[in-house]
């Protein structure tokens, strides 16, 4: 008797590796939102507004790349990236992080989403310790999980990771291998890490020999006060390993992220990338490397804040004045976005789909996807980055409408 291709599948699914059985797709699904209606209102993915993008200039980069260089182009070049590039990014991160770096210190990956999968691939075997904020950035999560780490969380406070929760679980887990931190416009929670805490976390993973994932791709979108040292400047002993991108600030669908780490580190991640993709394509990075030539990405990178700015400050204002008093925020001074806190008893992946987006025509993140554990159930994330003024307040009006008439029936 002939087997039915939804039973033929099945069958063939026992073949799969036992990393393909983890669920990560739910994860991630989410940070897209769903289907609202025309007046619908989506505070869920985190985009950069597409009318920033510096189209022209790109579209001139990539000619000059392709006269530059000719058909050589496209044949097959070095894994790491071109030197060029390599090299005006070490000057960037000396300039914008204080990070002291060459050409030899940086890899050039396809978007920072794959800086962060090869850096758990070097890393991870199948139950190590992995310490992570909570919340963290679920695409991290959605990495990890691939390589079957165990996670400790370490709570978050008003100017970033818990450091003193993480010494605690330090002396108790001394083997811990990788700390994970986004310390700049933390995703999804929008806080920054302190200096006194970056210097202190470096003390502690020279003290307890671990390696510091610092992920800032938003550390260029400050709308106020002033920047502060990345955490790998503080680093003597190549134990940060510093991961970025021009997703937020040029264009994500170039997919150009990088890395930058001791000479070690990066010659196995290069080696790991080889036998990922053998490299990124050579004429989106020439082309890259054109437009940093070309034009001031500082000035371009200044011409956006403004909109940030504003969308920021508008959804904080949203948020004063019309959230119940229930419910907590966070103030962030740049990023992409901002964190909401319920009571406890509410479980906002529930409201989220039998309330707020049907009713109200909006959609945010659930909190649930960013905690390794997924075990907290009553925090938001809301993104201001892809919408206006006007419809962030509409949006906010209505969100808080929906959370008002539903949340207080549960306290």
């Amino acid at each position: 008797m002939a087997t039915s291709k939804r039973e033929e599948a099945t069958v063939m699914s026992e073949l799969f590796a036992d990393r393909a059985a983890i669920g990560t797709e739910s994860r991630l699904a989410q940070l897209f939102g769903g289907q609202l209606g025309p007046d619908g209102i989506k505070f869920s993915a985190g985009n950069p507004n597409p009318d920033l993008f510096p189209t022209a200039q790109m579209q001139n980069a990539f000619n000059t790349a392709i006269d530059t260089a000719g058909n050589h182009l496209f044949e097959y070049q070095e894994v790491a990236g071109p030197v060029h590039l390599r090299q005006q990014l070490a000057n960037r991160v000396h300039q914008t992080a204080g990070i002291n770096a060459t050409a030899d210190n940086v890899l050039v990956t396809q978007g920072g989403q794959q800086a962060i999968d090869l850096v758990a691939k070097l890393l991870l075997d199948t139950g190590d310790e992995v310490a992570v904020e909570t919340p963290t950035y679920v695409g991290a999560l959605a990495s990890f999980d691939q390589y079957g780490p165990t996670y400790l969380d370490v709570p978050m406070e008003d100017d970033g990771m818990d450091v003193d929760a993480l010494t605690s679980l330090l002396k108790t887990h001394p083997n811990i291998k990788l700390v994970y931190t986004v310390p700049d416009f933390h995703n999804p929670t929008g806080v920054t890490m302190s200096v006194a805490k970056r210097k202190r976390l470096v003390e502690l993973a020279e003290e307890y020999h671990f390696y510091i994932l610092e992920d800032t791709p938003y550390r260029d979108l400050r709308y106020h006060g002033h920047s502060l040292p990345a955490i790998k400047s503080f680093d003597r002993h190549g134990r940060v390993i510093f991961i970025s991108s021009f997703s937020k600030i040029l264009m994500p669908g170039l997919r150009t992220g990088w890395v930058v780490a001791d000479e070690m580190v990066i010659n196995k991640l290069r080696q790991l990338k080889e036998t990922s993709d053998l490299e990124s394509p050579a004429i989106m990075l020439h082309a890259v490397s054109a437009f940093l030539d070309n034009n001031d990405l500082n000035q371009h990178v200044a011409n956006m804040l403004t909109t940030y700015r504003n969308r920021l400050d508008a959804m904080l204002n949203a948020l004063t004045e019309f959230m119940p008093d229930t419910v907590k925020f966070t103030r962030p001074d740049g990023g992409f976005f901002v964190w909401l806190t319920l009571p406890e008893n509410v479980d906002t992946q529930a409201l989220l789909q039998d309330v707020v987006m049907p009713q109200a025509h909006i959609s945010y993140v659930p909190g649930q996807v960013f905690f390794a554990h997924q075990n907290v159930h009553n925090g938001l994330r809301l993104n201001f980055s892809g919408v206006d003024e006007q419809q962030i307040t509409a949006g906010i009006q209505r969100l808080a409408t929906a959370l008002t008439e539903n949340t207080v029936k549960v306290q």
